[in-house]
């Protein structure tokens, strides 16, 4: 004789598979009826109020700020960086294997990223060399790396 290919496991699973099936279908016919009952529903409408605020009626005409659009100003503050072009400093620390290392500026003593692909000459720890420096992704990155 063949086994039933009908196990418990599968058989729980249907029953709360057309049991999800038929709330999800009271629940239709729920909102419909509550559709019905209302006159049409619909989404309501929410309104700002004059703080910015959410709410569900419609603001005071009185509390409204008249706004001119030529005052808006549409300017973006840039971060400049008056800079001289040629820096000198001091290489703290360099890395050669995983090729980056930082150097101290001699006028400032800000410390400033470079990477390998940076320099123009071979560097090691405590040389001083002359640089320049470019926007990176964290900050001031320094770039053409040239001993003095």
């Amino acid at each position: 004789m063949a086994k039933s290919q009908q196990t418990y496991n599968k058989k729980e699973k249907e029953k709360k598979r057309l049991k999800k099936r038929e709330e999800k279908q009271k629940k239709k016919e729920a909102r419909k009826a509550e559709k019905e009952a209302t006159g049409g529903g619909g989404i309501p409408f929410a309104y700002v109020d004059h703080n910015g605020n959410l709410s569900d009626t419609p603001p005071d005409p009185n509390m409204k700020v008249k706004v001119d659009a030529e005052s808006i100003s549409l300017d973006y503050k840039k971060e400049h960086i008056e800079v001289d072009p040629i820096r000198k400093g001091k290489v703290s620390f360099f890395d050669t294997s995983k090729g980056f290392g930082f150097i101290t500026d001699i006028e400032n003593q800000e410390k400033y990223f470079t990477h390998v692909s940076g320099l123009i000459d071979q560097i090691a720890e405590n040389d001083k060399v002359q640089f320049e420096l470019e926007k990176g992704m964290k900050g001031l990155n320094a770039v053409r790396v040239k001993k003095i």
